[in-house]
């Protein structure tokens, strides 16, 4: 079976969650809640932050995977079979994610946070902003692309093995690449605290998921695993809300002496998203693939893991330096570019079905 012949597209996209659907909001509101929590009990954040374990916070780490684990039990590892099935769809994704995304953004960081945007940022967290979006494009997302490729009508059985194979390869690459590229930075990285981090965040998450999704499906089939999804998913997000509190009550102080640092640290985060989304559309284009398998590869090849980030950031350099806001600006513009990069690949879906050339199609 071709991949054009076994990708099945969806005739309407899906609806976003409540939660999801405002998700800029809850973060803004966080901001705000962060700040003035962190302004008037300032012994509470301090306290939470001194408990940890070889430098992971260990409040942080339970947010972590109450936000992580519901996300994964989505994730079928038998899928992992299908990748044979969409290799070229699969093969875009994968080189965006790991060979390029990464790299590009290290690029970003370095030309605008550390020379174009220098004379505005506190010289001391410099490094640190840096360091924060290396990770930030280092995890590539594995929740919110289920809701992308939803809205662009992509093919669910793509969309679930490019997952699977990325939570594969993540638990290998994430750690390597961070240090990779951070070194380049000149930053040193704890080679200790990155593993436990990855041990912490990756691997321990996706094991209970695995363990729990198979359960749940022996006892109940697909319904079981789909009333347990839907009762997972406001506290998952409401996890992520505390974590983005308890961040701002750290950072709150250093925001509002210095709003403008929000707006540096989002343009080399846009734009990197609408680099890794375009280039992945076009070579999906180039090799003849439909639109239902461009789509959410392009999303998927743009799209942060940001809970991941966040935690790792925190594990690393600690709730106040400028790795953590760097990741937490992330989770603040992820979802409205996220939803700009929908509308693109959505409204051009006529272009590029017409625009594949006739010796690059499926079957030509």
């Amino acid at each position: 079976m071709t991949e054009t012949a076994s990708a099945t597209c969806a005739s309407e996209p899906a609806p976003m969650g409540f939660f999801a659907r405002y998700l800029t909001l809850w973060v803004a509101l966080c901001i705000v809640a962060g700040i003035i929590l962190g302004r008037f009990f300032p012994d509470l954040f301090h306290f939470l932050g001194r408990l940890e374990v070889a430098q992971v916070n260990l409040p942080v780490a339970v947010l972590i995977w109450l936000m992580i684990i519901p996300m994964l039990l989505k994730v079928d590892f038998g899928a992992l079979g299908s990748v044979a099935r969409h290799w070229r769809g699969i093969g875009v994704t994968v080189f965006i994610n790991w060979a390029i995304k990464p790299f590009t953004m290290a690029l970003l960081g370095w030309g605008f946070i550390g020379w174009l945007f220098r004379p505005w940022l506190p010289a001391e967290q410099i490094d640190s902003y840096i360091a924060g979006l290396i990770i930030l494009a280092a995890a590539p997302c594995t929740a919110m692309v289920f809701v992308w490729s939803n809205l662009s009508r992509g093919d669910p059985n793509f969309t679930l093995s490019q997952v699977a194979l990325n939570d594969a390869i993540m638990i290998v690459a994430f750690a390597p690449i961070v240090a990779l590229l951070l070194g380049l930075s000149a930053i040193t990285v704890p080679w200790e605290t990155l593993f436990l981090s990855v041990v912490i965040y990756i691997v321990i998450p996706v094991v209970v998921a695995q363990i729990w999704r198979k359960a749940l499906l022996a006892a109940g089939g697909a319904p079981a695993l789909e009333r347990t999804l839907k009762r997972l998913e406001t506290p998952s997000m409401l996890a992520l809300l505390a974590t983005l509190v308890l961040l701002f009550g750290f950072q709150g102080e250093q925001i509002v002496r210095q709003p403008l640092i929000i707006l540096l640290l989002a343009i080399p985060i846009i734009i990197q998203v609408y680099l890794n989304s375009g280039l992945a559309y076009l070579l999906n284009r180039l090799f003849g693939l439909p639109h239902c398998i461009a789509a959410p590869s392009a999303l998927i090849g743009a799209s942060n893991f940001f809970e991941l980030a966040v935690a790792t950031a925190i594990a690393l350099f600690g709730f106040n330096s400028g790795a953590a806001l760097a990741t937490v600006v992330g989770v603040l513009v992820e979802v409205p570019v996220m939803l700009s990069v929908v509308r693109i690949v959505n409204r051009t879906r006529g272009w590029y079905e017409c625009a594949i050339p006739v010796e690059h199609r499926e079957g030509a």
